[in-house]
């Protein structure tokens, strides 16, 4: 049998070596493909002539490839929508087919002949193929493109594959947001979290509540430096801004066409800074005048919690109903994390709500927040996602939990019976460092290089053969942007851990390895950040786990 393995990989790498050098990009395909195969066939030749012929379910998406491949090409191919007989048809040919396509967001790419077919039976299938289709076409501008003969059969390993990103402590403008979509879809991602109220600032128009948007998305000043400085020192520039509601219908519609899921966050009860500063009748002291935050790390430092009075309810109904309004996500983020107890301890208000609702603690009380809004968003038939610390209480396991602490939180979770998106801190907190060089830009501190990302599983060794296994959803890396202020700061830290995770969440998990995935994001990746104009971290060969 081994014998037989080897025979097989050496008649593949031959058949491969044998190609032109422009035809060998199947086997640099980022993220790993679960299946690729060679094909006795010609070559497909696309010209300005070539059509992309779509059915009716994928004109969207038809009309998404035909601008990636000029972009990449400078080639513009017509669209023709078909309906089911492409016997004949020669160019790129988009198909629903459940038949052949078995698994949700699964893809069959065959090029040979005079066709490139990409069967799918889901939009997210098709971007995806669209994705691998664009890896095997060059990346500079021609008259004609010449694509190898080959079959991809692909499907990822885990159904939720995020990235995070923090507008509340600096907001990027919509067209980064777009780009950063257009990012996750290139990498096979199909979620976008999108972190949109913190203390620091309330980044989402709220017509319902407008001195969220006056008061609550501007804070005065920011803090110069780290955190951790001595003296602390801050600017004196007011900061701020928010996404309008049509802004964001925008950008839904823009990550729609790109199968990627959109989930906002709105933090409650602590991390609420901004939240009172706008309204505060509705914190521990309403007699108070609160401003929107200028530091970072308000966790027992300053007072972020809302109270629990009946208009705090009221507003968190209206305010959650709003936001499930705009989002078609079936999902919504709560927050829940670093919800400080201090300042509930020393309310006379909240401790009469803890006795007179038979709630044991201040835990009990934070989770009687998190499963009020759990209520109110099932109204709207959405699910909710909180931090793990909304499991300090005794909560109802239909919430889904995400996990920032160790691979063992998210087994305990999971033997809960919570879904769980594992995040950790080690290593999917972009906002760390990720070299050790000591002139790199600021980061909050930690350290996660890439090869500490690509070595990652989400599947937790605790749970490795047990019927809980199936509550791991998969997982997501998190950007917070204390001391990332630009556009280019964000792909800095991102890229290219970004590409690493998204192999550690497609591809089969036993075909990692890390130098080849290195020998991939040279050949297929790092000339398209260059393409891209991204600012993309170079020293990411220098730095591996080792450098501790």
């Amino acid at each position: 049998m081994m014998h037989h393995f080897f025979g097989t990989l050496l008649l593949l790498s031959l058949l491969f070596s044998a190609l032109p050098a422009e035809s060998q990009q199947a086997a640099a395909i980022i993220p790993k493909p679960q299946q690729v195969s060679p094909l006795q066939e010609r070559a497909v030749r696309l010209n300005s002539k070539s059509h992309i012929y779509y059915q009716a379910p994928f004109a969207s998406q038809a009309a998404y490839l035909q601008g990636l491949i000029k972009a990449q090409t400078g080639l513009t191919l017509p669209l023709q929508q078909i309906t089911s007989n492409t016997g004949s048809l020669e160019g790129i040919i988009l198909l629903q087919d459940a038949a052949a396509v078995q698994r949700p967001e699964m893809y069959i790419l065959h090029s040979g002949n005079k066709a490139i077919t990409i069967k799918a039976q889901d939009v997210n299938g098709i971007v995806y193929g669209s994705q691998t289709l664009l890896q095997l076409l060059p990346l500079e501008n021609r008259r004609g493109l010449r694509v190898e003969p080959v079959e991809i059969i692909d499907y990822p390993q885990y159904a939720y594959r995020g990235m995070h990103l923090d507008v509340s402590r600096h907001i990027f403008p919509l067209d980064f947001i777009k780009k950063y979509i257009d990012y996750l879809a290139f990498h096979k991602f199909n979620t976008f979290h999108w972190h949109l109220s913190d203390d620091q600032g309330w980044r989402i128009e709220i017509k319902s509540y407008p001195k969220l948007n006056s008061v609550g998305s501007w804070r005065e000043a920011t803090l110069i430096g780290h955190f951790k400085d001595q003296p602390a020192r801050y600017d004196s520039t007011r900061y701020g801004g928010y996404y309008t509601q049509d802004q964001i219908r925008e950008v839904i519609a823009y990550a729609t066409q790109r199968g990627i899921t959109i989930v906002p966050e709105i933090d409650i009860p602590g991390h609420s800074r901004a939240t009172i500063a706008a309204y505060p009748e509705f914190s521990t002291h309403p007699d108070t005048t609160w401003n929107v935050a200028t530091t970072w790390g308000m966790y027992n430092r300053q007072n972020n919690v809302l109270a629990p009075h009946p208009e705090t309810f009221q507003f968190l109904k209206t305010v959650f109903h709003e936001v499930a309004d705009l989002f078609p996500s079936p999902y919504i983020h709560i927050g829940g994390d670093e919800c400080s107890k201090m300042w509930w301890k020393a309310s006379p208000q909240a401790q009469e709500f803890i006795q007179a609702n038979n709630l044991k603690d201040e835990k009990g009380l934070q989770t009687y927040f998190v499963e009020q809004v759990s209520e109110y968003l099932a109204q709207k038939n959405k699910k909710v996602i909180g931090w793990h610390e909304i499991l300090e209480g005794d909560l109802d396991s239909s919430t889904i939990v995400m996990n920032w602490a160790d691979a063992k939180t998210g087994a305990a979770a999971a033997m809960r019976k919570h879904p769980v998106i594992m995040t950790p801190g080690k290593p999917l907190y972009f906002d760390h460092y990720q070299t050790k060089n000591p002139n790199d830009s600021l980061a909050i501190h930690g350290y996660n290089p890439l090869d500490a990302v690509y070595n990652f599983s989400p599947m937790p060794d605790e749970l490795q053969g047990k019927p809980e296994a199936r509550y791991i959803m998969g997982a997501q890396a998190n950007l917070w942007t204390e001391y990332i202020s630009s556009p280019a700061k964000v792909e800095y830290m991102v890229f290219p851990r970004m590409t690493a995770l998204s192999e550690v969440l497609w591809s089969d998990p036993r075909q990692k390895d890390f130098e080849d995935f290195k020998r991939r994001l040279e050949q297929t990746v790092i000339p398209r950040f260059k393409r891209w104009g991204t600012a993309y971290c170079t020293e990411y060969a220098d730095w591996t786990i080792h450098n501790q």
